[in-house]
Formats: C-alpha cells, sequence, structure tokens
C-alpha cells in the first residue's frame, strides 16, 4: 500500500486515532469491545445465482479486501476466488455469473468522476482504473478482461458487452493471446448513429437489444450477431427504452414515452412527468409565446404518457400492450421491465406503496394486476428460473425490517416464506428453482450469506465465518421508539441503551442520522454498507455507555411516498431537521440522560442535519461529528433566500458546539468545497472545530484503514467534549 509523507504532527494524530480505533477500552467492562472488533466481519453483497446451476456467488469486505466468493448445492460450502488481500482502496462491484455456472465477471474500480477520473484513495501513482476481470468457479487465477464503466455477460459466459463513446463494444471473456491494449482499443460490436446504450443479450445469445438515443426521441435496436444487421422497432418519434427479452428469445417488451415537444432540449424534458428521459421541465418560454393555447405536455393522443410494447425481434413490427391511466403521472415512473412467462413485470407507486404489477401479454383486454399488496415497500426481486414466480423482499407487516415473499407472476394469493426478527434482502433463486439465496442479517448478526427452501423456512447461514473476538454476545437489541415532531409528524427511531445501564443514572447520549435522504435504518445491520457499519458503531457506543438513537426523519423510505416525498424538506425549507430537534429534546427528556451531554453524528444527508443541529441548536446538541456534509444549499446568500435559509451556513453565528469535520477531497457526491467553506465560516466565527481530510478519497471511503481513522476520531471526540468535557484539540488537521 503507498503511503504520502506526513509531518510528525499530522502521524501522531493517525496513530492516536488508529490505537483508539483497536486498543481496549480505558475503562474495563463486559459488555466493551473495539472498533475493529464490532466492524472486523465480513461483508457480503451482490448476491447471484447462476439461472441453469445451483450455484451462487457474491463480494464480500473483508477489512479492506474485496474477494469474490461462490457456493454450489447441497453443501454451500463457501469457496474464495479472488486473492485480493490488500486493503487497497480498489472497489469491486457488478458481479455476475454465466447461466452454467462456470464464470463469475465482476469489475475492479471505482465509477470515474465528471472528468473521468477513477478514484485512487491509496494515491497509488500509476493511478487507477476500472475493469472487468473474470474468474472459473472451479478455481484459478482471475484474469483482466477490458478496461469498462459498466458490461453485461452472456449467458454462456463467453463475451461481455460494454459501451464507449456511445457504441457497443464486445470483448472475449477469455481474450487467449490478446493483450489489454488491443482489447481497450478494439473498434466497436457494430455501428449505429446515436448514443447507445443499455445492451442486453438474448436468451441464447445470438442477438443484443439495446437503446439509441437520438436526442428528441430514441429507438429500440437489436443487432444480430450471427447474421450482422441493425433492426429497429417500431420506430417512432417517441422515447423508447429498458428492453426486456421474452424467455424463447422472439420477442421484446419495452417502454415508449412521448417524444419531446418544440422547445425542449434533449436532456431537459418537457411535460408530463415520470424517470428514463419523461419530461418534466417547461420549454422555451419565447417559443411557446409563438405557439397556439401556450405551454402544452408531452402526452399521446388520449392523455397517456407511458406505454409497455411488445415488438418481433426478428421483424421489428410491434403493438401497444398497456399503457397507464391518463392522468395517472405515479405509474408513468416505471423504470424497469421483467419478462417472465407470459406477463411483463414492473414496480409503480399509484398508491402510497411501491408494488409489482403484471401484465398478461396474450390478454386480449391487458390490465395492470397487483401482485403484491400490503402496507409495506416492495425492494428487491428474483425470478423463478421457469417464469412462474417472483420472489421479493418487503417491509409489509413488519416495518422495520425486510422479509421474503413469493407470487405467482399472473396474480393470486402471496405467500411470505420468513418471518421473525431476522433481516432478509436481494433473493437470488438458485436454478433447480428449490432454493432461494438471500442476504441475511439481525439485530446481533451481521449481514451474512444465507440459503431458504424455495417454499419457506428458516434461512440457514452459510457465510461467512464470524472471527474470533467479534462479540456476538456483547450487543444490544434496539427497539422502536416513535417520537412527534413540533409540526405533529409522527417518525420512527431505534433506540440502543447500554447493558449496564442502572436505575437512577444520567448517561451522555448520540443521535445518528443517516444520510440519502432515501434511506430507512432497520432494526438490525442494514443492507447497504456504511449503514452496516454505522450500526455497528452504534452498538459500539452504547457498550461505550452511550444511550443511542438512530433517527428515521421525514422523507426517508420504508414509510409510505408521503413520509418520503414531504414537503419543504432540503433546500425547500430544512423541514426534516424539525424530526432531528426532536428527538433530541426527547433524549434530553429521558430520566436517563443528561441533557447537557447529547452528541450527533451522521455522513452525507446526515452530515447536513449534524450540521443543522450544531447551528441552530448548540443549546441542545453539545458536539457532533459531520462526514461529508452540504452546508449551503444552491449557490444563493441572499439572506431572504429559502435555500440559504435551509442551510447550516444561515445560523453560524449561533454556532457554539464544537465539531469534527471529515471528508474526502475526491467527493463524488458532496463537493469537497462544502467542507472548505464551512471551514472558513467556522474560523471567522470562533466555533471550535476539527479537521480530517483524506486526500484523493471519495464520498464515503473506500479504506479500510480510513475507517478505523474515522471511527476512532469520533469515539475519542464524543469522549473528549461530552464525557471529560475538555474541548478540542490544538492539532485541527489529520488524514492519510
Amino acid at each position: 500500500m503507498n503511503t504520502k509523507t506526513r509531518t510528525p504532527v499530522l502521524a501522531l494524530v493517525l496513530v492516536t486515532a488508529l490505537q483508539l480505533a483497536s486498543a481496549p477500552p480505558a475503562l474495563a467492562s463486559p459488555q466493551r469491545f473495539t472498533i475493529d472488533q464490532i466492524l472486523s466481519p465480513g461483508y457480503p453483497t451482490e448476491l447471484v445465482a447462476a439461472k441453469g446451476a445451483d450455484r451462487i456467488a457474491w463480494i464480500e469486505y473483508e477489512r479492506g479486501m474485496r474477494n469474490v466468493y461462490t457456493a454450489v448445492a447441497p453443501d454451500f460450502t463457501p469457496a474464495r476466488l479472488t486473492e485480493y488481500m490488500d486493503d487497497d482502496g480498489v472497489d469491486l462491484t457488478t458481479i455476475q455469473i454465466s447461466a452454467d455456472g462456470s464464470v463469475v465477471a465482476f469489475i475492479r474500480g471505482h465509477t470515474p468522476n465528471r472528468e473521468g477520473w477513477i478514484a485512487n484513495p491509496a494515491s497509488d501513482p500509476r493511478g487507477g482504473e476500472r475493469v472487468i476481470w473474470a474468474v472459473n468457479t472451479s478455481g484459478g487465477r482471475a484474469w483482466r478482461v477490458v478496461a469498462a464503466r459498466d458490461f453485461a455477460l452472456s449467458p454462456d459466459g463467453r463475451w461481455v458487452l460494454h459501451v464507449k463513446d456511445g457504441q457497443i463494444h464486445r470483448a472475449p471473456v477469455n481474450p487467449g493471446t490478446l493483450d489489454a491494449r488491443q482489447l481497450d482499443e478494439a473498434p466497436p460490436l457494430f455501428l449505429a448513429y446515436g448514443t447507445n446504450s443499455d445492451p442486453v443479450w438474448s436468451p441464447d445469445g445470438r442477438k443484443i437489444a439495446f437503446v439509441s438515443d437520438r436526442g428528441d426521441h430514441s429507438f429500440i435496436g437489436v443487432y444480430d450477431v450471427q447474421n450482422p444487421r441493425v433492426l429497429y422497432l417500431a420506430p417512432g418519434v417517441d422515447r423508447d427504452e429498458a428492453p426486456a427479452w421474452s424467455p424463447d428469445g422472439q420477442r421484446i417488451a419495452f417502454i415508449r414515452r412521448p417524444g419531446l415537444p418544440f422547445g425542449v432540449e434533449p436532456g431537459q424534458g418537457g411535460g408530463g412527468g415520470g424517470g428514463g428521459g419523461a419530461p418534466g421541465r417547461e420549454p422555451d418560454s419565447a417559443l411557446i409565446a409563438r405557439l397556439p393555447g401556450g405551454f402544452y405536455e408531452a402526452k399521446f393522443q388520449g392523455g397517456y404518457d407511458l406505454a409497455l410494447w411488445v415488438a418481433d425481434a426478428e421483424t421489428g413490427a410491434g403493438r401497444e400492450l398497456w399503457h397507464n391511466p391518463p392522468g395517472d403521472s405515479l405509474f408513468s415512473e416505471v423504470q424497469q421491465l421483467h419478462w417472465a412467462g407470459d406477463h411483463i413485470l414492473f414496480q409503480a407507486e399509484p398508491n402510497n406503496w411501491r408494488h409489482y404489477f403484471s401484465v398478461s401479454v396474450s390478454s386480449p383486454k391487458a390490465e395492470a394486476v397487483l401482485l403484491t399488496p400490503g402496507e409495506g415497500e416492495v425492494e428487491h426481486v428474483a425470478l423463478a428460473p421457469d417464469g412462474r414466480y417472483l420472489y421479493y423482499t418487503t417491509n409489509s407487516g413488519d416495518i422495520d425490517r425486510r422479509h421474503l415473499w413469493r407470487v405467482s407472476v399472473g396474480g393470486g394469493r402471496a405467500s411470505q416464506l420468513t418471518r421473525g426478527e431476522g433481516i432478509e434482502t436481494y433473493p437470488a433463486v438458485l436454478g433447480s428453482g428449490e432454493t432461494v439465496a438471500v442476504l441475511s442479517a439481525g439485530a446481533k448478526q451481521p449481514q451474512s450469506v444465507a440459503v431458504v427452501e424455495a417454499n419457506g423456512g428458516r434461512p440457514r447461514v452459510i457465510a461467512p465465518r464470524m472471527p474470533n473476538g467479534f462479540p456476538s454476545d456483547n450487543q444490544v437489541i434496539p427497539q422502536n421508539v416513535t417520537i412527534t415532531a413540533e409540526d405533529g409528524l409522527e417518525f420512527p427511531n431505534q433506540l440502543f441503551l447500554p447493558a449496564d445501564l442502572r436505575p437512577g443514572e444520567k448517561r451522555p447520549a448520540l443521535i445518528f442520522i443517516h444520510g440519502g435522504s432515501r434511506r430507512q435504518m432497520l432494526l438490525g445491520y442494514h443492507y447497504m454498507h456504511f449503514y452496516h457499519m454505522a450500526y455497528a458503531m452504534n452498538q459500539y457506543f452504547a457498550s461505550q455507555g452511550y444511550i443511542v438513537l438512530s433517527v428515521n426523519y421525514r422523507s426517508g423510505i420504508g414509510y409510505g411516498r408521503e413520509f418520503r416525498n414531504a414537503p419543504e424538506v432540503g433546500r425547500r425549507g430544512n423541514a426534516e431537521y424539525r424530526d432531528v430537534l426532536a428527538a433530541g429534546k426527547y433524549l434530553q427528556s429521558r430520566p436517563d440522560v443528561d441533557p447537557a451531554r447529547v452528541g450527533v453524528w451522521g455522513l452525507s444527508y446526515g452530515g447536513i442535519l449534524t450540521a443543522q443541529a450544531l447551528a441552530r441548536n448548540s443549546d441542545i446538541f453539545a458536539a457532533g461529528v459531520d462526514m461529508a456534509g452540504v452546508h449551503l444549499w444552491g449557490d444563493s446568500l441572499e439572506p431572504d433566500a429559502v435555500s440559504f435559509r435551509a442551510s447550516s451556513a444561515s445560523e453560524i453565528q449561533n454556532w457554539k458546539s464544537p465539531v469534527l469535520l471529515i471528508h474526502g477531497d475526491d467527493d463524488r457526491n458532496v463537493a469537497f468545497s462544502q467542507t472548505v467553506g464551512l471551514v472558513q465560516l467556522l474560523r471567522a466565527h470562533n466555533v471550535p472545530h476539527e479537521l480530517i481530510v483524506f486526500p484523493d478519497d471519495v464520498h464515503d471511503s473506500l479504506l479500510y484503514s480510513r475507517w478505523l481513522v474515522a471511527f476512532g476520531a469520533t469515539d475519542e471526540f464524543f469522549d473528549r467534549t461530552l464525557i471529560r468535557k475538555e474541548g478540542v484539540r490544538a492539532v485541527s488537521s489529520g488524514g492519510r
């Protein structure tokens, strides 16, 4: 691993933080453990299953080492396929497996930023790259395939498709005698006008469907690999997207939206609503002033703005299968299609919850049938290999968890397959259809790979193995607490109480604020990596004696569209801060909390609200740790601007409590200038602050060693400011 030269003082800051992260606490207690111990288990993600074999594969993150694993029925003994054994900050994503389970392909390297720069958090002088790699599940070393941003693995595992400069490229998974430069600089598989993207293999691998964007309209194209030609499906003046092959490879379903109206430039949209290039912004005012009737919305004749089409992949002839009810903009947000058996499946939100719907291809009067009823969100789905069933995870009936369900793709009664206090996400149905793999977690169980019988039952965990020293028994079980904000809105939270809390004690307290804001924290380990670590840190802080509250503020997911789309949030008024304020007051009102020792921390949107808490209510929040937060919504510094008043920068004169700021300067989500600007304000107003900057790192660090630094510094900062009340350090900068 490459390291930079550091000043002696800076090195001291880093060493101190690492020691705090890994050394045993000064005050011995049966419930206490180290940060490294609680973060030590492998974190599995991106679970996939072969369509024609009972084999699964996944990516596992373990103390910064990212590797590909596989397991096969019936024993499902995990086997590591790759040898990336360093905490090098090189991301591993986009895992795909061939139909027979013999080959796994994946990407090494983070996504590029707007300038095309690949993240290089370890500051490797060779720079970073984003490359497709592959490995045989039977064993052997992984090999480099081709540089690419994304890819689609052919069903037989022999080829990958990727997009470069608006054209579709193909590369052999086994490059043979071709070297990397030859593959990286190879010409496109075929040339087609427009900006071409989203390639999808036919089930037999003989044809490729893709989207050809022409600006104000787009087509679905089909390239015949064996008899090279390009065919466009039912071409017109509209915007076609999201191709999905029929199981027999004879037809393609796709989404059609109206083309752009006069006066609307590509990328603007224009009337209507919805995603994927759907309209949503007024056209040029000078033009519409000359048009009869003024501004108009893009609609099909009949008043609807989204249609599902089916076309013949050989002739191109197509027909409209179904369209959304006229005026129903909520159905128009459909983004992706799944073809299962004789049905087209899609996700939509015509009521307060996101659900899946099915449309019969052969029905003379196609109607959208609700497959997943209930008061809850449907989040992750998988199809049975034979296309008969949709497997999905939802919080219906257990709002702060996720469980696995199954329903026939044609409709009917849905069956709940898992129950209890576990959390099941990301189902992957094995080739035989007899077993479903899931990612499984719980209040004391980190995310794991598990298998469940297709008819339901208790998940059997197969990986990872818990390392020695992991405090399985020394964690607490959080409880749900509902709090009411000053405007009457109720919001749920998770409360972690120290195991050694005694009657009459008054403990320091911490509030954790999630990012997003489209997130939901659960009553157990989370399925997203940072929140998985944040849950572990909430357990750690509870073991240190803090009373911890994780806040699910308005604008998050999991509680329906009305909660998610609450008015006046963010730059429109920051109404979600009312929930953070109510959470702070709730903690102060508890008899077991010292009201003078309430801290707050979070990353991203959590950093935004941490800064809001300290700027607006230093009388309640005594200290905070702001990781990669936004401190000025928009560009306006006008005192009366709503976005400025909604920003923590507008309340800088009231900010008294100390803050620790942590940020990577190659952040692709939040501009690093948000921290640069805030520090200037904090200096100008003599606000006590400390700073850790991670050069070349992204929004949430790619290096495990830096998480030990960040969390160790957070722990020490709260211990010093809330417990020992010693104030900030003289040294106010650190990073690696």
